[in-house]
């Protein structure tokens, strides 16, 4: 499979991308534990079928944090205008969910089909207890241990709050810690202001009238559960599946199942 690597200037920032496959645009919007890599074993599947833009928001990955206000969204409509991409397919995860539903909301024209996986939703903030491991981290992070941090966030987001390290694909838990520890180092750097829209995405949902898929692992965090059921009510088109057997990247823990429910869902609304 070809690849076309480059980077682009938005914003301010060069915003590293991978480009793959021709026909319809869809672009693939990571994690914010994560990187572009997070999502490898979908690319040569979805290349099948269209033209697959996937990118490292900044601070993450290749792409350098810098100074200066900016939005991961606005960040996505300056990459689809440099790739001269008039309208997308987005599918996005995590943070990246909650990036590509500001997108949506701002760019209605410019959005295709929306695939949310355990989507943030801009403004929605619910109230449940931290994960166990909260106090260990934050005195991790406040003694400067980036490495433990990301592996106290590996437990949280890829483990769950059920499942033990050792019941999870230990290939899985190395690339997530690497890549999440990339963006933690960003981070601590406090370059950048990252704004959000107002209103916020919580509060114009029904405005979003594009087919959605709502896609969450049965291991992920109740707050990921509680965004979905959120956008399940709001949405004026959207259907939710639940994946068995994975928290909250269910694309790297199954792969295929993930694959042919997204491609299944995009070919309904062809």
């Amino acid at each position: 499979m070809l690849r076309e690597t480059g980077t682009a200037g938005v914003n301010g920032a060069q915003i590293y991308y991978e480009v793959a496959g021709e026909g319809e645009p869809l672009v693939l919007v990571h994690a914010g534990i994560a990187d572009s890599r997070m999502w490898e074993a979908q690319l040569a599947a979805f290349a099948s079928h269209y033209r697959v833009i996937r990118h490292d928001m900044r601070g993450f990955g290749r792409t350098a944090m810098v100074e200066g206000p900016y939005s991961h969204h606005e960040d996505l409509h300056g990459l689809l205008d440099s790739l001269d991409v008039g309208q997308a397919h987005l599918v996005g995860c995590s943070m990246g969910g909650g990036a590509v539903l500001d997108f949506a909301l701002e760019y209605p024209e410019r959005t295709g089909n929306l695939v949310l996986v355990g989507s943030a939703v801009g403004g929605f903030r619910p109230d449940f207890e931290p994960p166990r491991q909260w106090d260990e981290l934050v005195d991790a992070d406040e003694a400067g241990d980036l490495e433990r941090v990301s592996e106290l966030e590996v437990q949280i987001w890829i483990d769950g709050p059920e499942r033990s390290p050792h019941e999870v694909d230990p290939s899985i838990r190395d690339l997530v810690r690497e890549m999440n520890l990339i963006a933690l180092k960003n981070e601590a750097l406090e370059l950048g202001e990252e704004w959000e829209p107002e209103p916020p995405a919580a509060d114009r949902l029904p405005d979003v009238q594009c087919p959605t898929l709502l896609i969450v692992g049965d291991e992920d965090q109740p707050r990921v559960f509680a965004a979905a059921d959120l956008l399940e009510r709001e949405l004026p088109n959207a259907r939710k599946v639940v994946i068995s057997g994975a928290a909250h990247l269910p694309n790297m823990e199954r792969p295929e199942e993930f694959n042919r429910i997204v491609l299944d869902f995009l070919e309904d609304f062809r």
